[in-house]
C-alpha cells in the first residue's frame, strides 16, 4: 500500500534580489524540468525495451511504454515552455540521456521490482521538486504552478503505481533507492545552472 502523500509545505524560497533574476529563475526551472522528463522518457524507453524482448513480460512492457507516454506529454510542454520563453537546455542533454538509459537497461535486467523501485525513487525526487517549484511559482507564475501541480499528481500516480508492484521488494532496495535519489538530486542542481 502506498505511503501518504507528502503534503506538508516546505520553506518558500525568497526571490533573489537584481535586475533579470526572476527571469533566470524561471529559466533554471525550465531547464531543470525539461531535463527531468527527457530523463523520465529515456528511463522507461530503456526499460520498456529490456522487457519487450523478454518472455512472458507484456504487462510489464506496457506499464512502462504507458508510463513513458506521459512523460513524453510533460516533455512535449516543456519543448514548448523552453522555445516560447527563449530558454536552451541543458547542455548537459546527451549525458543524461546515456545516464538515464543505462540505469533503465540495468534496473530492468535486474528485474521488475528494481524497475519499479527506479521508478519510485525517482518520482519521489521529482514530486517533491515540482511541490517546491509549485510553491514558489503560485503567486507571480499561477498558470505555469497549476500545469506542474497536475505534472506532480501523474509523478504520483506513477510512484504509487511503482509501490503497488512491488518496488520495495526489489533486491538491494534501500541501497538502489538512495543511489538514484542521490544521482536524481545531482543531477538537478547541475541542470538548473548548466
Amino acid at each position: 500500500m502506498p505511503e501518504p502523500r507528502n503534503t506538508s509545505p516546505r520553506p518558500v524560497p525568497l526571490p533573489r534580489p537584481g535586475r533579470g533574476q526572476t527571469r533566470a529563475r524561471l529559466a533554471e526551472i525550465l531547464r531543470v524540468d525539461h531535463a527531468g522528463e527527457y530523463g523520465a522518457v529515456k528511463i522507461y524507453q530503456a526499460q520498456a525495451a529490456v522487457f519487450r524482448n523478454a518472455p512472458g513480460k507484456a504487462a510489464v512492457t506496457a506499464d512502462m511504454e504507458a508510463m513513458q507516454a506521459g512523460e513524453a506529454v510533460h516533455k512535449a510542454r516543456f519543448d514548448a515552455l523552453l522555445t516560447e520563453h527563449r530558454v536552451a537546455p541543458t547542455a548537459l542533454l546527451p549525458l543524461w540521456s546515456l545516464a538515464a538509459s543505462g540505469l533503465g537497461t540495468v534496473t530492468a535486467l535486474m528485474g521488475e521490482k528494481a524497475a519499479h523501485a527506479c521508478t519510485e525513487a525517482v518520482e519521489s525526487v521529482i514530486e517533491q521538486h515540482y511541490a517546491d517549484q509549485i510553491a514558489e511559482l503560485a503567486e507571480r507564475e499561477p498558470e505555469l504552478a497549476a500545469e506542474l501541480t497536475q505534472f506532480r499528481e501523474e509523478e504520483l500516480d506513477h510512484h504509487d503505481h511503482a509501490i503497488e508492484h512491488g518496488s520495495r521488494e526489489a533486491p538491494a532496495y534501500r541501497l538502489l533507492s538512495a543511489v538514484i535519489k542521490a544521482g536524481c538530486k545531482v543531477a538537478i542542481k547541475v541542470s538548473e545552472r548548466v
